[in-house]
């Protein structure tokens, strides 16, 4: 049996097309996982609700879907844990109609979460055969997501300057060129830290143009993959 386009051999034909749409799961994910902690942004949870996590992760991942932890989606990538992304949404804190720099395609999972809520998405992958999977998913799933190719390490200019930029990878700066891209107002959330612990989940705030503009607040820990690229971790 060939790969699908998550890197995995025993997925056949795409048994979520056919299969149970897991809304209950969903619930009790929200239900469970994020709103009895400190998730309060009722867009998030309703975002979390209603985007299908099981359409994002491979066959042999399934019964797990909704569980609180991250999964693989090969290529030595994963789905972050739904608590991280929820809690990385409701720091971002973006507007209806903003524009937001997903960096990290990924399985697409996130950047259908910013389009369920609003955003107006752009979302840059490193790795073709992630891009390609993930917008022919997001696609399939009727969302109008921007999927481009490149190195998200240095965001991606032509669409520039972004209301939110989300980074799902860590690395062990912010880096220069994503704060250039966020607009006055808006905000960048990403992993900072070693390449593999001691890292953090950081929020800059845009105040104003020049270098000296911007305000770093450190939020939580976190374990992320690294964010490979040239102004990232070297490949």
């Amino acid at each position: 049996m060939a790969p699908d386009a998550f890197g995995c051999d025993d997925v056949g034909v795409a048994p979520w097309r056919s299969g149970p749409d897991h809304t209950a799961a969903r619930r009790r994910m929200v239900d469970v996982q994020l709103a009895t902690r400190d998730i309060t942004d009722l867009r998030v949870l309703a975002a979390m609700a209603a985007v299908p996590r099981h359409r994002f992760v491979p066959a042999s991942a399934l019964a797990d879907a909704y569980e609180d932890g991250p999964l693989p989606i090969g290529a030595g990538q994963t789905i972050s844990q739904p608590y991280i992304v929820a809690f990385t949404l409701q720091a971002l804190d973006l507007r209806p109609g903003g524009s937001v720099l997903d960096v990290g395609t990924g399985s697409g999972y996130q950047a259908a979460l910013l389009a369920e809520m609003g955003a107006v998405v752009t979302s840059v992958e490193r790795l073709p055969s992630l891009a390609v999977a993930g917008r022919d998913r997001l696609a399939d799933l009727g969302y109008a997501v921007d999927v481009v190719e490149g190195d998200g390490s240095l965001g991606w200019p032509p669409g520039a300057p972004y209301d939110g930029i989300v980074v799902a990878a860590s690395g062990p700066a912010i880096p220069d060129e994503l704060v250039a891209q966020l607009g006055v107002g808006g905000r960048l959330v990403m992993p900072v830290g070693g390449r593999r612990h001691g890292q953090e989940l950081v929020r800059v705030t845009r105040r104003e143009e020049g270098a000296d503009g911007a305000v770093r607040e450190s939020l939580i820990p976190v374990s992320f993959v690294p964010l490979l690229g040239e102004a990232g971790w070297s490949l």
